[in-house]
């Protein structure tokens, strides 16, 4: 089971030059959580990839595309998107998948902190906030990966 986020703390900054490559674009996990959390109560939609009603993967390709990232449409192609992290580095802004309707990753939403996610899961029928560690998300945790 995935623990509690790490708190806020400085990044580095990073530079670039006309004769070195541009550095890969850092994003404020926080702000995009901010982002995220302002979607609460939005209705499920299935297939739905816009403030008008969410998917799970809709909403997190949304959400993410507010900030230049471009993520696929399905859960499992966003889950080789980015890099692996493991549930000791799991941190605002990182992408939490679940398995809830067929083995490996079939949901996915947005790591906020402590112990909770933000997502658009159907059951709920709107974009609401759980806990990581609650007896139905704990054991269908699959992994986490930062775009």
């Amino acid at each position: 089971m995935p623990r509690p986020f790490p708190m806020p703390g400085s990044t580095p900054s990073s530079s670039s030059s006309p004769d070195r490559p541009a550095a890969p674009r850092h994003i404020d996990g926080y702000a995009l959580v901010g982002t995220a959390l302002s979607f609460r109560g939005v209705p499920y939609r299935n297939g739905g990839s816009d403030p008008q009603g969410f998917d799970c993967s809709g909403f997190t390709q949304y959400v993410f595309a507010q900030y230049g990232v471009a993520l696929p449409r399905e859960v499992r192609e966003q889950f080789e998107k980015g890099r692996a992290v493991t549930p000791d580095d799991v941190a605002p802004g990182d992408l939490i998948f679940f398995s809830t309707v067929a083995p490996g990753p079939t949901h996915v939403g947005i790591a906020i902190g402590g112990d909770a996610f933000v997502h658009a899961p159907s059951s709920a029928g709107v974009v609401r906030v759980e806990r990581l560690g609650s007896s139905y998300w704990a054991p269908r945790y699959v992994g986490a990966r930062r775009p």
